[in-house]
């Protein structure tokens, strides 16, 4: 409507067209007489927009003829740029932009809601090199039409000499077009309240880059308004109130990789795509070491992904290799390393011996020789300095690439002999804990000792079982350690632990070289006991979790050789019961009768009774598949009828599992005799107690055997029921009862 004219000529013409002097548009609207004359011959800057809508109201236009006069407002203000660190240049984007989308849409999602008030802030924070600056350039050059009244960048360069508060405020204050007069006359808390002002009256996008602290930015921010505030951070500012966060860390490794694949041409890439796929891994999947390595392979394009791949590789070389120019990744971690206290640069230093892929405070605690709250505060500094990541778990994670950098100065800059002592003090406390917290399910142990202090709570069963499982991948890597410096002891006395609590987590997958290594020590010791125990511990790991029954055969003979050299009757039952179920997973019932029946003799004949109920749940079932499912029964019975002695040496949690497996084997036997409501029931029971004691692939196991025997009851909706509950327990079940029960399930009656 207005198009090629001054906003004072659109707002003179108006007026005349009105029949209305200054002053009786002055009157009407509420703004000056000097102020409208001011603006019609052009010697003020444009009006705020409450300004402009006051003077259409007295203008009396309608809502066509208002918008356009804002219309032409806002196209008069010199504020459509971008800002950066002083300089005004036009707003841009990251050509090769990758991925992200989950975060874009939460700030375009920002972008709808701000113009119906009440000001947007969003600290946009992560460890460096993530990419938060990068994001937040796209998300400026895609939402600068969204916001008319100006998009502005300005670097608060904080980890390499922060920008002073004030010249902020005055550098924004100056693109948004406020006069140097009007500068002069406020101090720093008046030019907050004036930056508040307008980004509350404006519609703005302003990014305030690499804030240092709070301090530095908190009166930066709107407290109302339409206008959307990103601040990006290493630090995610905690103590800011009234912002939204988001967190940034690491990229999808499909997103990693597809950002190489723009970076290298997709040509190129997708001829070598399983190296340009281990690119992405070893660049520990963050953005600047990606586009380093993309970079420098573009310059090198004589090269093969595959060389990279080979320097990489190398973990002391890796970082030093992540360098394209006078851009290296090492660089900026140094910015933020440097500002740590003494404290939190030497518990980052340590934190690179933590051999797992998170942790815990107790991890720092245990490395510094400090009590957990105060290495919990330490490592909290390095979550707000960006080294350090805590997720929604209570747990810690230091990314790939600063656990190379705080290794490297853990050598730099730390003693030799402080570097072995933490990791000593690491070793120990690891294997220490997961000796206590297997013992809770041995029958000689329980409940560790009143006298015991350790760095974490071990006062129940259920959280023994936690936090061996959690910590499993750091108390393994320890034991691997232990057995490597001919620990010996350490080692059998640790394992020696998990005899029982292995059972719980038959699909963990590391059992055989569990109780291999310990087999290990259990030799340079030249302890027969220990020997044959580990031996036979080694033999059901092999057959029941990692399907090696042949050997599992072998182990057991070489465990019952030792078991007699120590004359310990309790392992060579053992070693006989484990080569008797080998040998059923093998098909030869033959055999199985014949390595029970004698475990069973050897029992029974020298009071030894631990392995016992064991034993001859192994012979029944060898019964049964000899087609004497009567004697099996039997058999089975006989158990039930040891374990409710009141006599009985077997207790606690042994006698529970001994009950459920035998509950189990009973339902088998009563399906082998086609007699389906008792095999029902005794899955039932089976199921209820292997649910109670943890033992899950033993609750997908007869979960699947009940709902075939209610198939043969006709009872089928209660068999789809069941089959479900299996598929719901994952990777927990057994991949056998998966399969069976998604093949049951679809060959059932819809229902």
């Amino acid at each position: 409507m207005y198009e090629e004219k001054s906003f004072g000529a659109v707002l003179r013409g108006l007026r005349q067209r009105g029949r209305l002097t200054m002053e009786e548009l002055a009157e009407a609207s509420g703004v000056s007489v000097r102020a409208i004359g001011d603006m019609e011959r052009g010697r003020s800057r444009v009006p705020q927009r409450r300004t402009v809508v006051a003077l259409a109201e007295g203008l009396g236009l309608t809502d066509g003829e208002r918008e356009a006069l804002l219309t032409t407002a806002r196209a008069a203000r010199p504020t459509r740029a971008v800002t950066v660190a002083g300089t005004v240049v036009p707003p841009r984007s990251v050509g090769d932009f990758t991925g992200r989308e989950a975060e874009l849409a939460l700030l375009r999602n920002a972008a709808e809601r701000a113009p119906a008030g009440g000001a947007s802030a969003w600290v946009v924070s992560g460890p460096p090199g993530c990419g938060k600056t990068t994001l937040a350039l796209k998300a400026a050059a895609d939402l600068v039409e969204r916001f008319p009244d100006g998009c502005f960048v300005v670097d608060l360069h904080g980890v390499d000499g922060p920008v002073d508060t004030g010249e902020a405020l005055l550098k924004l204050l100056k693109a948004l077009g406020v006069s140097d007069r009007r500068l002069a006359q406020e101090d720093e808390q008046g030019r907050a309240g004036l930056l508040r002002a307008l980004l509350g009256d404006r519609r703005c996008l302003v990014v305030w880059d690499n804030a240092r602290d709070e301090k530095q930015v908190r009166a930066l921010l709107p407290a109302g308004g339409r206008s959307l505030v990103l601040v990006t951070s290493r630090r995610p500012l905690t103590g800011l109130e009234h912002v939204d966060r988001l967190p940034l860390s690491e990229m999808a490794q499909e997103e990693a990789v597809d950002l190489l694949r723009r970076i290298l041409g997709k040509e190129r890439a997708d001829a070598e795509a399983e190296d340009v796929a281990r690119v992405a891994e070893l660049c520990g999947r963050l953005p600047l070491a990606l586009r380093v390595a993309a970079n420098w392979l573009t310059v090198r394009s004589g090269w093969t992904v595959g060389r990279l791949v080979r320097r990489l590789a190398d973990e002391e070389r890796r970082l030093g290799a992540l360098t394209a120019g006078d851009v290296r990744v090492e660089a900026a971690f140094e910015l933020s390393y440097r500002q740590l206290t003494g404290q939190a640069a030497h518990m980052l230093r340590l934190l690179s011996l933590v051999p797992g892929p998170d942790m815990t405070a107790a991890y720092g605690a245990a490395l510094t020789a400090t009590a957990v709250f105060e290495a919990e505060d330490v490592m909290e500094e390095l979550v707000e300095a960006g080294l350090l990541q805590a997720t929604f778990t209570g747990r810690y994670q230091l990314h790939d690439l600063l656990r190379l950098f705080a290794r490297a100065r853990l050598s730099r800059e730390e003693e030799p002999g402080e570097r072995e002592a933490a990791d000593d003090r690491l070793r120990t406390w690891l294997l220490e804990t997961a000796t206590v917290a297997g013992r809770w399910y041995q029958p000689a142990y329980g409940a560790p000792p009143p006298s015991w202090q350790g760095l974490v709570p071990l006062e129940s069963a259920d959280q023994a079982r936690d936090w061996l499982r959690n910590e499993a991948p750091s108390w393994l890597a320890a034991l691997r350690a232990a057995a490597g410096r001919d620990e010996h002891i350490q080692v059998v006395e640790t394992v020696h632990a998990m005899e029982w609590f292995c059972d719980l987590w038959v699909h963990w997958g590391h059992w055989p070289e569990v109780f291999g290594l310990a087999a290990e020590s259990a030799a340079a010791l030249d302890d027969p006991y220990m020997r044959a125990f580990h031996l036979n511990c080694q033999s059901w790991a092999l057959n029941a979790c990692g399907r090696r029954h042949r050997e599992a055969v072998e182990r057991a003979e070489e465990g019952l050789e030792h078991a007699r050299r120590a004359q310990d009757v309790h392992q060579q039952v053992s070693a006989l019961m484990h080569t008797a179920s080998a040998y059923r997973q093998l098909g030869d019932p033959r055999k199985v009768a014949e390595k029970a029946l004698a475990a069973m003799g050897l029992s029974e004949d020298t009071g030894h009774y631990e392995a016992w109920p064991q034993a001859v749940r192994l012979y029944g079932s060898a019964l049964r598949l000899l087609g004497r499912a009567e004697d099996a029964l039997t058999e089975h019975e006989r158990i039930i009828a040891f374990l409710d002695a009141p006599d009985c040496p077997v207790t606690g949690h042994i006698a529970d599992i001994f009950r459920a497996h035998t509950m189990q084997a009973i339902g088998h036997d009563h399906a082998a005799l086609g007699r389906w409501r008792e095999a029902a029931d005794h899955f039932r029971d089976a199921r209820v107690r292997s649910c109670a004691i943890g033992i899950s692939h033993r609750e997908g196991e007869t979960l699947r055997h009940l709902a075939e025997a209610l198939i043969e009851l006709g009872e089928t909706e209660e068999a789809r029921y069941c089959l479900r509950q299996v598929l719901s327990l994952g990777d927990l079940a057994d991949d056998k009862d998966l399969r069976t029960a998604r093949a049951l399930l679809d060959s059932l009656p819809a229902g």
